[in-house]
């Protein structure tokens, strides 16, 4: 890289003030600021999946959905033998009724003298205790079954009617009908989208959808050190042509605080070992002559210059700089 600075400096010094057969282009660029496009291919993916389980242990007696099927709100999915769980009900009610009428026949004790306050605190507290023990098995029964919380479609089934369930174990693997797109951004990029901005995407069975950043992570992925966000894409909920890890183009535009001049690629001298870039430029009453730029941003098509909000424009040498030659004078 020195010696084809050093060779650029020899052919700006060493030969007149003249243009050579070449021809080169000139353009005046202005500090604007720094805006532009962020495109990358993301996947498809559903925004919320959820295991579906039992509570309690028990044979499946019943199971309503498979996979690839969609459901609606509310929807019974599947159920266990509920014989065992609601002869402990019905077991845990028959308890509480007779704490019950212990405490009225304690109470008419009392009326007599023939009990004291300490025996009606065991009763009531006996009652307590039952009637605790009589929820926690009408719970037990109603978490039998398994209902739909949202509408959504059934991505996995991972049992059989007949077999024996154990509480937590997976039944079902469901998904919302929400899609999204998952992009990995760079730490750069991703500080110049935001929550809640709109984004394009392009989805090849579909054609294009109006999409929203709806989440940015804190942390990097460990691995990539990307930043992971999802683009909502609030307009679509079918599930026909629509298959999670398909990919997806997504475009960004945004716009952020710093100034920049804006060069094509083609203008771009060099960059020296500071990972200054080089430029041929003149401003307002001066010559053509090498300048060095903090480089803010590089991509296929464009460099971007560090700058600030009141840098006079600078004339560039934007193609064909090779061909301008300066004098020594």
């Amino acid at each position: 890289m020195k010696l084809f600075t050093i060779a650029l400096t020899l052919l700006l010094t060493l030969t007149p003030n003249t243009m050579l057969a070449q021809s080169y282009d000139t353009e005046i660029i202005n500090a604007e600021l720094y805006s532009g496009t962020i495109k990358r291919t993301g996947k498809l993916d559903y925004k919320r999946t959820l295991n579906l389980s039992f509570k309690s242990s028990g044979y499946l007696a019943l199971l309503n959905i498979d996979e690839g099927e969609l459901f609606d709100k509310g929807d019974l999915l599947a159920s266990l033998d509920i014989t065992e769980l609601d002869e402990d009900k019905n077991s845990k009610y028959a308890q509480l009724m007779q704490a019950k009428r212990e405490v009225t026949r304690i109470s008419r004790l009392m009326k007599e003298k023939m009990a004291s306050e300490r025996d009606m605190d065991v009763a009531t507290l006996d009652v307590a205790t039952k009637r605790a023990a009589y929820q926690v098995s009408f719970y037990n029964l109603n978490k039998a079954q398994i209902s739909a919380p949202f509408a959504g479609v059934v991505l996995a089934r991972n049992t059989e009617l007949g077999e024996m369930q154990s509480p937590g174990q997976q039944v079902l693997k469901i998904a919302k009908l929400e899609w999204v797109v998952k992009v990995a951004l760079t730490g750069q990029e991703v500080s110049q989208v935001r929550l809640n901005q709109k984004v394009n995407v392009a989805l090849n069975h579909m054609g294009r959808a109006e999409g929203i950043i709806s989440k940015i992570p804190a942390t990097a992925n460990t691995a990539s050190n990307l930043f992971t966000i999802e683009v909502l894409l609030p307009n679509i909920g079918t599930t026909v042509g629509m298959i999670a890890g398909q990919l997806a183009n997504v475009s960004i535009n945004f716009e952020s605080e710093a100034f920049v001049y804006r060069l094509p690629i083609a203008a771009l001298v060099a960059v020296d070992d500071e990972g200054k870039a080089i430029v041929v430029a003149k401003t307002q009453g001066t010559d053509f002559k090498q300048y060095s730029f903090e480089v803010f941003q590089l991509d296929n098509d464009y460099v971007y210059l560090m700058a600030k909000r009141n840098d006079s424009p600078l004339q560039i040498i934007t193609k064909g700089w090779q061909n301008y030659s300066m004098g020594g004078n």
